[in-house]
């Protein structure tokens, strides 16, 4: 379990975060500036709150109140800047084992060759960081990390210096790690496909301010939290199972609770949990039972809420068996008649669904 309640004034900002969370992955998402490398360079120790309380299971990393502050060496977090901040005169290899020499013996710690093959670092061994493309330098980084031996690694926005080639180079073994290590991880990003590919929880900062804390699913179709992102990140994220293949119109049916989505074909086998995220701008409402199109997912619901107008549109939160939220033009809702309460369908084309993480285990 991770918690933390810290306040700190700096100039102007006031940091006041306060969230709980379990294993696996923590996403901290908010717009730039909203406090997020704060929070994440007060549990690493690189600032000191004004009052609070960190914990790391049984470990007191900071108590204001107990007077206890631990310098970041013996905090036994990883750390993952933007930067890559390799040792420019040492190898891969050698970067690696910096990590290794950090972990003082423990008997569950990583291995080397395990680590070294999770991300993909085997042919790279030899190369020094000059001859590292940026994802590749990213990875070795997140490998020193993971090979310190950490109680909790933190990784403050590691692909917001990547190309999107470089970034969708490492993503899949970021996948691949966060599914295999034992090891909690919080993730910075403002980025919310990085953030529905990767995290458990999610944490949603705005203002100095944790304004939402819960399960992926659950946070990314509140209304108060859709303001938070642009037009075209507003979405639900489903987490379903792969329920069938049509090899004829390479196509696949994934089972959701309350019922059934058809998207283009992915590869997994019957059973096979994933994730998928439907972008809120890809979601129509009818108020009538459609007929004759070519829309393959129709899903009767009822409106639940309605968020408050922005600008030109308006967010629309539909129960089909889950919450679905559909970004409307402010005309529409109005020629719609659109109200909570009333019965509708969501109409979600399959080619706009995107699969946005593996399967899980």
């Amino acid at each position: 379990m991770i918690s933390v309640a810290v306040r700190k004034r700096d100039g102007d900002f006031v940091l006041d975060a306060r969230f709980e969370s379990g294993a696996g992955v923590t996403a901290l998402f908010g717009v730039s500036g909203a406090g997020k490398t704060s929070i994440v360079n007060a549990i690493a120790g690189l600032v000191r709150p004004d009052w609070g309380r960190i914990t790391v299971g049984d470990a007191v990393l900071f108590d204001s109140d107990m007077g206890v502050f631990l310098a970041p060496e013996r905090r036994g977090v990883g750390y993952v800047f933007q930067e890559d901040r390799l040792f420019p005169h040492l190898d891969v290899r050698r970067n690696l084992r910096y990590g290794s020499r950090r972990r003082d013996g423990a008997r569950d710690a990583p291995d080397f060759d395990a680590i070294v093959e999770l991300l993909g670092l085997d042919r790279l061994l030899d190369r020094l960081p000059h001859r590292l493309s940026g994802g590749e330098k990213q990875r070795v980084a997140i490998g020193r990390a993971v090979l310190s031996h950490p109680r909790l690694l933190l990784m403050d926005e590691p692909l917001a210096n990547l190309d999107a080639a470089r970034r969708d180079e490492i993503l899949p073994f970021l996948e691949k790690m966060c599914r295999d290590l034992a090891v909690p991880i919080i993730y910075v990003s403002h980025a919310i496909d990085e953030i529905t590919r990767l995290a458990d929880t999610l944490v949603v900062v705005d203002a100095g301010k944790t304004l939402a804390v819960g399960a992926v699913s659950e946070v990314t179709t509140r209304l108060d939290i859709a303001p938070l992102t642009d037009r075209r990140d507003a979405g639900t994220v489903l987490d379903g199972r792969i329920e069938s293949h049509d090899s004829t119109y390479h196509l696949t049916t994934v089972s959701f609770p309350g019922g059934q989505l058809v998207v283009p074909a992915i590869g997994g086998i019957i059973g096979e949990k994933l994730r998928l995220r439907i972008q809120a701008r890809d979601v129509a409402i009818a108020t009538d039972t459609p007929s004759h199109i070519s829309t393959l997912n129709c899903l009767p619901g009822v409106i639940t809420d309605i968020g408050m107008p922005r600008h030109a549109h308006q967010d629309i939160l539909v129960d089909v068996g889950m919450p679905i939220l559909a970004r409307l033009t402010l005309r529409s809702v109005a020629d719609l008649g659109l109200a909570p309460g009333r019965q509708v369908t969501a109409l979600i084309k399959s080619v706009a669904v995107d699969r946005n993480a593996a399967a899980a285990d």
